[in-house]
């Protein structure tokens, strides 16, 4: 099992009158090569939930496995070793460099885990080819459309063939033509071999998934399949 979460909580201001309960204990298994949505209204917990999946953050109570580690006793040392291996992150934002061109902003994350400039190069082409803008790894992102930008961030997740793909909302900002080719790019990547975990608020987009997990105020209220998933 690639992912298991047991009983997990996330709670702020413990104890206190403002005391909020983000997660208030989740279970959820999923297995290598899954494609799974994770949606729900604002404040369901959504992004929290990505956040600790993604060793951005950890349970207040609970635990959670990756690959039968148990998450909540590494270090953060270790913690930044997973998050730049294991899991590839796609953003709404994009969350690119801006002084950075588009071969630069792909490059960098290969850059800290030390790969030599040779692999650096073919890995960086290499997703560029994937995404259909090989010809731009020049540009920066002002002179990039949101689109491309986005498959930029894409791109930059594919070169580190990280085996987890964990996007949030990755076609919040975009228009639904440029969208629909974000999320077959996911679909691609997912059939491939990348375990996708998708977050969204919206139903349409959630059921390209294979598998539907629906969260609302901390709970998750329902764990759907196939073509029941929505």
């Amino acid at each position: 099992m690639l992912i298991r979460v047991k009983d997990v909580y996330k709670i702020y201001n413990e104890g206190h009158e403002n005391e909020v309960r983000a997660l208030d204990g989740v279970s959820l298994n999923i297995d290598y090569g899954e494609y799974v949505a994770i949606i729900g209204s604002s404040g369901s917990g959504k992004s929290t939930f990505m956040n600790i999946l993604g060793c951005l953050d950890v349970p207040t109570r609970g635990e959670y496995f990756l690959e039968d580690v148990n998450v909540k006793e590494l270090t953060d040392a270790d913690l930044s070793r997973i998050r730049s291996l294991k899991v590839g992150f796609i953003f709404q934002g994009y969350n690119l460099i801006s002084t950075l061109n588009a071969y630069e902003n792909i490059e960098l994350p290969l850059i800290y885990q030390n790969i030599p400039a040779h692999k650096r190069r073919d890995a960086v082409f290499e997703a560029l080819e994937r995404v259909g803008l090989k010809e731009r790894y020049l540009h920066f992102p002002s002179q990039l459309s949101g689109g491309q930008q986005q498959r930029i961030a894409i791109a930059r997740a594919i070169a580190t063939r990280a085996p987890i793909m964990m996007a949030d909302e990755p076609t919040g900002a975009l228009d639904s033509k440029t969208g629909i080719q974000i999320m077959e790019t996911l679909e691609e990547l997912n059939k491939s071999g990348s375990t996708i975990i998708l977050i969204t608020h919206d139903n349409g987009i959630a059921a390209k998934a294979k598998r539907v997990v629906r969260l609302s105020d901390g709970h998750i209220i329902s764990d759907s399949r196939g073509e029941t998933a929505v």
